[in-house]
């Protein structure tokens, strides 16, 4: 396809805020799924009372996503410390800071955790994060316009943006979603040599879950994240540790769409529905070629 030509650009952005303008209430968009729809997800069980902190996982998800090592200092190891455009998930460690904390450490994992019903699918206005029938929750960079809205929505701060890329997208764990349409688990629970991750249908990890809290209750702090904080989520954690010190944000069972959807019938300026149309129109124009100079 040819470049477009900036005056013709210009008419096309023009019109979207005129569109815009027009708008006064952004559509509703809602990601809502029935509880029994969500036993039947695929999910995964992490139990940091097992983690040895090796990052058989964090390589596992690189190895098959194909993403760039993130090396130390020394230019020799593999040393990730955050979530990265890069870096879908990896194993961080919890030491207390002070005597009061207790002297217990805990190795967490970081990934996305495929909610229920996610924030960033109900708040993303051109639906290039979606959720799948089957659980993970999935992102299509063609339709993506570049806003980073999904980035200000998800409560556990997950996705991670192209900084560095001439025409960035947005990054995550999608649960393997590819691998799980050929009958495959997520890479990094089948290579997790420990059994601290796991992977099955939702409601038989949440049943297997809680028959560990009740056979061993001195092991873990009695609580399932993720069985129902934020609506629930398709990765379910078990500690021995208090969730909050490890990061985990104190969440209520209702979901966060629904907290937002309150909200929704308030009368916003046209020009942000214009907005994102403008820049719709910016991001095709990008991936279509440019623009060309005109005579």
């Amino acid at each position: 396809m040819s470049p477009m030509s900036r005056r013709n650009f210009l008419k096309v952005v023009g019109a979207s805020l005129a569109a815009g303008a027009s708008l006064s209430v952004l559509p509703n968009v809602s990601a809502r799924s029935a509880a029994e729809d969500a036993d039947n997800y695929v999910a995964m069980l992490y139990d940091a009372t097992i983690c040895v902190g090796c990052n058989a996982c964090t390589n596992a998800c690189r190895q098959w996503n194909k993403t760039k090592v993130e090396v130390d200092p020394t230019g020799l190891y593999d040393a990730p410390q955050e979530l990265s455009a890069d870096t879908w998930t990896l194993i961080q460690l919890y030491q207390p800071t002070d005597s009061a904390e207790g002297s217990e450490y805990s190795f967490v994992k970081r990934q996305c955790m495929h909610c229920v019903d996610p924030a960033c699918v109900s708040g993303c206005p051109v639906h290039a994060l979606q959720k799948s029938a089957n659980g993970p929750v999935t992102y299509d960079k063609d339709r993506c316009i570049g806003c980073r809205y999904c980035m200000y929505t998800c409560p556990y701060h997950v996705p991670r943006f192209q900084w560095d890329q001439v025409i960035p997208v947005v990054t995550k764990c999608t649960l393997c979603s590819d691998r799980l349409a050929d009958g495959k688990g997520p890479a990094c629970a089948e290579r997790c040599p420990t059994g601290a991750l796991t992977w099955g249908r939702r409601g038989d990890l949440i049943a297997e879950a809680e028959k560990r809290l009740a056979n061993e209750p001195g092991r873990y702090v009695n609580h399932i994240f993720g069985k129902d904080d934020a609506g629930g989520t398709s990765v379910l954690y078990l500690s021995h540790v208090p969730f909050d010190k490890l990061g985990f944000p104190n969440l209520k069972s209702e979901p966060v769409p629904q907290l937002s959807e309150r909200t929704s019938d308030i009368f916003l300026p046209g020009i942000v529905v214009g907005g994102t149309c403008a820049l719709a129109a910016v991001s095709w124009v990008v991936k279509k070629g440019g623009l060309e100079d005109e005579a």
